[in-house]
């Protein structure tokens, strides 16, 4: 957009070649205020980026959602977006669906529920998002293609939220478009239908939660504008489109971030909050993802607000995005105004603020520096940022401000010893103006308001690896999530189950559900796996036992040293012990099951239980089934390390029980 700044004068010459010249920038709101704001989010899905906080044991696990969405106290954040688990892969695991079949509905599946249910908890006014990012099978009707059968998906869709109400008093915001990828103008017209014809007339679309491109199509279709609220666009690299600008509807970052959690993922995200308005007038930004907590060698390892990955430990890492996104979030609220009065520094650098119309101001200003500011997309040109004295003067309504607080983070990437978020107090302003001499990688928050704080807790247990003895043998009746612990399905849904057919050994048991291949863009697999442990495991010695349902096409297998999962999952590499149906057996050095490394008969079939066990040492491999040697001194050259896993020869049905893994 036109950029809206008044640098009405030049106070002073430069005083040296690293102080920029002073500059005066007017906050007015004479001339009206700009757009409302809609608030700052987290993702959590797209997929299963929080597969493991529900593991953590209290208090850590309170202290992590507390961290994220306590108002006054962390991130505290205004927006929650979740993935309608759709039994697919959708960036590092599975998420399981609320109908797996047709005529199946269950609603307490999976952990998005709990999550919502938190956040709410801590902030009743938190915004709450669903995005399907897959579909079951069902759905496709056969095709990987979700909108030949409109009516059908976005009956399924409205079930989610429905469901959401109904068995858990959520009620949601707003629904996004799948995805990023593929939009159809129809089906978004018939879900529009679809909510207001069962009551739900205040559910927003968001469309195409992708780019800006539906804008096109929405000016010259009447009824597609009339359906659509918000326009999302994913990695905007804080720009949009004149189109989009045109059709006066919110304009959102509805995914974005996406960068390393370190510092400069820190900077990446300061910069984004605030010039997704100055320069895109995006009046909500939503960090993909929430928190990283899945294992970090998946696709897009730690790129989080924050990170929780070890709930086996307890250790957790508020990093520094969660106090970059208390600049704005302790100090605003959806509903405040932008001023029309924001833009971009003279040396670098960009200002926002906002107000409450009640005479509450917020100011925040960030120095962030091209090479400590880059996100992982999209590309960022280049532009310079010089330490600067910037004096801002309060006209309007605001003239009679007379004292400000003061938040600061300095990233000192020199010195490597950043502070976030430190309370400078209040500063008087004298005739309605302060001046600041703003460093370069810097955030500032001038504002009214006084509740903000900076939480703590008493630092979380040290980082420790996976357990080296771990076993599982699923015997909970009640459990509170559908998943067990600690295990990442990567494809296929793996979930607790109570075989009512078998009261003895194998009562519980842990079920593969998929039978088959969802509707997904992403590269999965045509095997179900799901993965557990330690990446760096190299020895160690892998024991389950195994059921297939499938007569004479079943197949289960166990696995070490698995080094792929996530969107990579279908080339992954390991050591593969399968069994199938028809009495066979084979060792596989890849999940496709083309390196063959040792191959037989193993006289087991379908409908009786198995125990498998797989032992790695060194180059060397060997098998037992059922406590009885089938195969040994296999050689494998690589992978050198990798997950345990346990899965399917193909989207079936098979139960597992008694898992154990023993690492040398």
């Amino acid at each position: 957009m036109e950029q809206t700044r008044l640098v009405p004068w030049v106070l002073c010459l430069c005083l040296s070649l690293r102080v920029c010249c002073l500059q005066t920038y007017d906050l007015n709101d004479k001339g009206g205020l700009g757009r409302v704001f809609d608030g700052i989010g987290g993702l959590s899905g797209g997929g299963a980026t929080s597969r493991l906080l529900v593991n953590y044991a209290e208090p850590y696990r309170n202290q992590i959602l507390d961290f994220l969405f306590k108002p006054n106290f962390g991130a505290s954040l205004h927006i929650l977006k979740v993935e309608i688990g759709g039994d697919a892969q959708t960036t590092d695991g599975t998420e399981p669906s609320h109908m797996h079949y047709e005529n199946d509905e269950n609603y307490f599946r999976g952990y998005e529920w709990w999550l919502m249910k938190e956040a709410k908890r801590r902030n009743p006014n938190i915004t709450l998002i669903g995005l399907p990012w897959a579909f079951p099978a069902w759905v496709g009707h056969g095709k990987n293609w979700p909108y030949d059968f409109p009516d059908i998906t976005a009956t399924y869709v409205v079930n989610w939220i429905l469901g959401a109400k109904q068995y858990h008093d959520l009620d949601i915001n707003y629904i996004g478009i799948w995805n990023e990828r593929n939009y159809d103008i129809n089906y978004i017209k018939v879900l529009r239908n679809t909510l207001d014809k069962v009551g739900l007339t205040g559910v927003g679309i968001i469309a195409a939660d992708g780019d800006w491109s539906i804008a096109n199509s929405m000016i010259s279709d009447s009824s597609l504008n009339d359906s659509i609220e918000v326009i999302g666009a994913h990695y905007p690299g804080t720009t949009t489109v004149a189109n989009a600008l045109k059709t006066h509807k919110k304009l959102w970052s509805s995914e974005d971030y996406s960068t390393f959690n370190d510092e400069v993922g820190g900077g990446c995200w300061a910069r984004i909050l605030n010039r997704n308005y100055v320069n895109g007038n995006m009046t909500a930004t939503i960090s993909w993802n929430l928190v990283a907590s899945y294992y970090e060698e998946l696709p897009f390892g730690r790129e989080g607000l924050m990170t929780a990955k070890e709930p086996w430990s307890g250790n957790y890492v508020v990093a520094s995005p969660i106090w970059i996104t208390a600049h704005t979030t302790q100090f605003t609220q959806p509903g405040w105004s932008y001023l029309q009065t924001v833009g971009h520094l003279e040396g670098g650098g960009s200002y926002v603020a906002l107000t409450d119309g009640k005479g509450n101001l917020t100011v925040i200003i960030e120095t962030m520096t091209h090479d400590h500011s880059i996100c992982i997309r999209p590309p960022l040109p280049p532009f310079n940022v010089t330490s600067q004295n910037a004096t801002f003067q309060l006209n309007g309504s605001f003239a009679s401000i007379t004292k400000l607080q003061v938040w600061r983070s300095q990233f000192n990437f020199k010195t490597k010893k950043p502070s976030f978020f430190v309370d400078l107090g209040p500063l008087k302003l004298v005739d309605g103006a302060f001046t600041l001499s703003l460093g370069v990688d810097e955030v500032y928050t001038l504002s009214t308001i006084t509740t903000a704080k900076k939480g703590v807790y008493p630092d979380p247990p040290p980082s420790a690896g996976f357990p080296k003895a771990y076993k599982d043998n699923f015997n909970i009746r009640n459990p509170p999530f559908s998943e067990a612990p600690h295990f990442a399905d990567q494809t296929g849904v793996f979930e607790y189950y109570i075989n009512l057919t078998d009261p003895g050994p194998h009562t519980f048991t842990l079920r593969q559900v998929v039978t088959s291949r969802p509707v997904t863009w992403a590269a999965d697999a045509d095997q179900t796996i799901s993965v557990i442990g330690d990446y760096k495991w190299r020895n160690l010695t892998v024991m389950c036992d195994v059921f297939m349902e499938s007569v004479d096409t079943g197949g289960v297998f166990i696995a070490a040293r698995v080094n792929k999962g996530g969107e990579s999952v279908r080339s992954a590499n390991g050591v593969f012990f399968w069994v199938f149906a028809d009495g066979t057996y084979k060792v596989t050095n890849d999940l496709a099951g083309q390196t063959v490394l040792a191959e037989g008969l193993s006289g087991t079939r379908a409908y009786g239980w198995n125990t498998l066990t797989l032992t790695v040492n060194g180059q060397l491999a060997s098998g037992q089934l059922n406590g009885f040697p089938l195969w040994k001194n296999a050689v494998v050259l690589n992978p050198q390390s990798g997950w345990a896993a346990i899965g399917t020869k193909s989207f079936e049905l098979a139960q597992f029980d008694n898992f154990a893994v023993v690492v040398d």
